[in-house]
């Protein structure tokens, strides 16, 4: 969440993602950090940093907007209804499943004791079903479809 939020403070938005105001913001912060717009070698190098990080940002927020959601929900539904989990890690609020599909996908805000309760399910798709799947904010991860 706290990786959402900045990246939201980054763009200047508040409310909802909508993918077109997201666009013009991006545009505009590329242009205004593009390291050659810099002659001091110290504002290049922080050009460059600032400018991986809008890039990011933008990658990162384009995925979890909800209209990428909605033109993916059929392949998403499909996977958690058809495809069994083969793998999954939890770090700080962030759990990573890892489908027998081969896909991916990042649920944000799921909290420690959550975690435990899945690991500690005797049948840990349908447990997940009800309390994960549908429940945190999540994106396909690119991990995932790395996969060949």
């Amino acid at each position: 969440m706290k990786r959402i939020n900045e990246y939201k403070k980054l763009f200047k938005i508040e409310k909802d993602i909508d993918l077109k105001d997201l666009k013009k913001s991006y545009r505009g912060l590329v242009k205004e950090w593009h390291p050659d717009k810099f002659q001091e070698e110290v504002k290049i190098i922080e050009a460059e940093k600032v400018s991986q990080q809008i890039i990011d940002g933008y990658h990162f927020l384009v995925s979890i907007a909800p209209e990428t959601k909605a033109t993916n929900l059929e392949e998403y539904t499909l996977t958690i209804n058809e495809s069994g989990i083969a793998d999954f890690q939890h770090k700080g609020l962030l759990l990573e499943v890892t489908f027998v599909d081969g896909s991916t996908y990042e649920y944000f805000g799921v909290n420690r004791g959550l975690f435990q309760k899945l690991v500690n399910s005797d049948k840990q798709v349908r447990f997940a079903k009800r309390n994960i799947f549908n429940s945190f904010l999540y994106r396909k991860s690119k991990r995932g479809s790395l996969v060949a």
